[in-house]
């Protein structure tokens, strides 16, 4: 079986930038599926703006004609922190034998370091870096290191190993970010040809990013509710 791509993100919302990356990345590494976990809980991003169960419907709208996208939403179903490390340990738990690539952007994967468990990530999957321009893989420092001894360029490496290498793969650069995107819906303007219409209609037919849901989610944050 070929390795099954793992893409995590809050994905409030998704857009195009999240879209392309996830099939370039299965065309390129031909993987068998890429599979789109929309996060719970999410330790390093705050809370999140849409409702868990509208994030879910957003995505699944956004990748239901590909066939080779899944929605899998076990950390909405999780109580506690959304981990990285759990996810990919409870996938694992399902797929013994699969090779799985955790699929991350430069920026994430700069701040591995913080992540709970991070030195646990290379035993369960490869990690898959999604490199863009203006951006530069360490060379020194605990990442560098890894880098050094895990790397690799070899798409095959991903395919004969189930876990335990670094792969950083171009991937065309879309300006888009879900935070600007509900910067736009909150001033009254119409996200239209960022996303798939099926996400803008969802967007606009539940008003979650009109200024007055922002401002209350931002009230929630405030008071750690």
């Amino acid at each position: 079986m070929s390795p099954v791509g793992i893409f995590g993100g809050t994905f409030d919302p998704i857009h195009y930038g999240h879209l392309r990356t996830a099939f370039e990345m299965l065309q390129a590494l031909r993987f068998d599926e890429v599979r789109f976990i929309p996060s719970g809980d999410p330790p390093h991003r705050g809370r999140t703006y849409a409702s868990a169960q509208l994030r879910l419907e957003m995505v699944a709208a956004a990748t239901a004609r590909e066939e080779h996208f899944v929605v899998d939403d076990r950390e909405l179903r999780r109580d506690g922190p959304s981990y990285t490390v759990d996810t990919l340990a409870s996938i694992r738990q399902e797929q013994t034998d699969t090779a799985l690539g955790l699929i991350l952007g430069m920026d994430a994967f700069l701040g591995l370091c913080s992540w709970h468990r991070w030195d646990e990530i290379l035993d369960l999957a490869h990690i898959v870096v999604a490199h863009r321009p203006g951006w530069r893989a360490p060379d020194m420092g605990p990442l560098g290191e890894l880098i050094a001894e895990f790397g690799t360029h070899r798409v095959d490496d991903l395919h004969e190993n189930t876990a335990g290498r670094i792969h950083i793969h171009a991937v065309t650069q879309l300006e888009i970010s879900s935070t600007e995107i509900r910067e736009l819906v909150m001033a009254g303007r119409d996200p239209r040809f960022l996303m798939p219409d099926v996400v803008r209609d969802v967007i606009m037919n539940s008003s979650c990013y009109a200024k007055q849901e922002i401002q209350l989610a931002e009230k929630r944050k405030l008071h750690g509710q």
